[in-house]
């Protein structure tokens, strides 16, 4: 006998519909899959026979063979388990069949029939809705998950008995049900806070900046001086994360698997802070079978590298690509997918080996040599890409001490929001910039235009320092967004002088 259950599958961070088809034949019994699974799929045999026999039934003592259509693209992970234990006991006459193909079943079976969670129920939920099916069976610990998506009935379970009741009309099952506002309200409180930050005024300001205008930043200070706890704070000035980006970026969490068992949505932006020990492939996602990698985990967020010198050379340089497209390719024999990537890069490191060339209290032990060949780990392309390179100085005691509150978070997210929604009207005709961070040398020559003594400014200020054409054009972006929070439309002279003391590097102050 024939039987067909709808599972699915996931190609990138989007699903698509897999038919899982069972034929029960006379002859040796024997339990054969085909149609392009991965380890874990052909182990799922093993998992199913038991899974069947300890929920009481008679595991079938026939030739069995399971099909997973479309064969010509891989299927991999453990989330076929239930439906082809579902498509096995249909076949042999356990189960009704008469919503089979109205539901997904998706779910891993332990040996003792219970469901453990799987991979990519929100990208899996979202197919269903598209396909216009009536719902999905899943793991109760995905249900939460899945059920974010309007418009399409979750089903929780526990067990395979419970399927074998809902399908059989045994068993009355009640769909998830969740609160998208209650989830943002409970995403909208971060642990961290600016107002945890003594001192700092330059750097929280060149934060700010960063944050308005979606520029990147490097923050440079000796050990200590807190660039890593600034940059943590980072997340909590951007603008709130809208349901699409949030929809968007939980997908690509679920489908690697970082996301909790009951939770239903990433609702704040996220934060990566890889080590500086990780791989290309880690920072940049691959494998057998590719998966998302650090900057797709980052996306819509920020991702932060601390010691930035101190990351392998290609690691870095693989970032050069993302950095622009906001996506990212990965290739592989068989297959070439693409995930979305779109960060803020927030980068910190030691102004020299030692780390206290800029320290006053703090004597450098290293050469210019040494000084040298430490910043020139950082290649040329790659500081192409960051707008802000900040000194961030050691605390004074008093700062240390002070006890005055400082400005919190929400007020200067209110700030960033004001010039963002600037930047949103002013690109508002553009497909691919939103925000002044991703001008193009053609955007700047529009929008950033500067008066005659704007022009007596710069030029001096690049005779004077050596900065280069790269470093003119980070200059006026990041002075459009100066202007922007100060609700000018003009860039000013005043503008211009901030933006110039945002080039540290292109000044050459550590080899003066």
């Amino acid at each position: 006998m024939l039987a067909k259950v709808l599972a699915a599958a996931i190609y990138g961070i989007d699903a698509y519909l897999v038919d899982v088809e069972v034929d029960l034949a006379r002859g040796l019994p024997g339990f054969t899959t085909v149609g392009l699974p991965e380890g874990a799929v052909k182990e799922s045999k093993d998992r199913v026979q038991a899974a069947v026999k300890n929920a009481g039934f008679r595991f079938p003592a026939k030739k069995i063979t399971v099909n997973l259509a479309p064969a010509d693209i891989k299927k991999e992970g453990s989330s076929f388990d239930l439906p082809i234990a579902i498509g096995i006991l249909a076949a042999d006459g356990k189960v009704s069949t008469a919503g089979l193909d109205r539901f997904i079943i998706l779910g891993e079976l332990s040996l003792d029939a219970t469901l453990r969670p799987i991979r990519g129920a929100l990208p899996v939920a979202i197919a269903a809705k598209e396909a216009g099916l009536d719902g999905i069976i899943l793991p109760k610990a995905n249900a939460r998950e899945a059920a974010i998506v309007e418009g399409i009935r979750v089903y929780g379970v526990e067990t395979l008995i419970q399927v074998l009741g809902f399908l059989n009309g045994e068993l009355e099952l009640h769909p998830t049900q969740v609160d998208r506002d209650e989830i943002f309200r409970d995403a909208a409180r971060y642990e961290v806070d600016f107002a945890d930050v003594k001192g700092q005024l330059q750097a929280k300001r060149a934060l700010e900046i960063a944050a308005s205008g979606a520029h990147n930043i490097l923050l440079i200070g000796p050990p200590g001086s807190g660039k890593t706890m600034l940059a943590r704070r980072l997340p909590t000035i951007l603008p709130e994360i809208t349901l699409d980006e949030a929809l968007e970026t939980t997908k690509i969490h679920s489908v690697v698997g970082t996301l909790r068992p009951g939770k239903a949505l990433i609702a704040t932006r996220p934060f990566r802070a890889p080590h500086h020990t990780i791989s290309d492939a880690g920072i940049i996602g691959g494998g057998h079978v590719p998966k998302p990698g650090e900057v797709s985990l980052a996306h819509n967020g920020v991702l932060f590298l601390d010691e930035l010198p101190e990351f392998h050379r290609n690691v870095l340089e693989v970032l050069r690509q993302p950095l622009e497209d906001g996506s990212v390719t990965i290739g592989r024999a068989k297959m070439t997918v693409t995930y979305p990537a779109r960060f803020m890069l927030a980068a910190a490191m030691n102004p020299c080996p030692c780390g206290y060339y800029t320290d006053p209290k703090r004597e450098c032990t290293c050469t210019p040599l040494a000084i040298q060949r430490y910043l020139s780990k950082i290649s040329g392309p790659l500081l192409d890409r960051i707008d802000i390179h900040i000194e961030v100085p050691p605390l004074e005691y008093k700062e240390i001490r002070a006890q005055a509150p400082t400005e919190p978070s929400e007020v200067i997210r209110k700030r960033v929001n004001r010039a963002r929604k600037i930047q949103e009207e002013r690109f508002k005709k553009k497909k691919k910039i939103h925000f002044n961070g991703h001008m193009g040398p053609k955007e700047i020559r529009e929008f950033c235009r500067i008066d005659q003594e704007g022009e007596t400014l710069l030029k001096q200020a690049i005779d004077s320092f050596g900065l280069s054409a790269r470093a003119h054009d980070k200059i006026l972006k990041v002075a459009r967004t100066i202007a922007d929070l100060a609700g000018s439309e003009l860039i000013r002279p005043e503008h211009l002088a901030e933006a110039i003391q945002y080039r540290s590097l292109d000044r050459q102050i550590w080899m003066r």
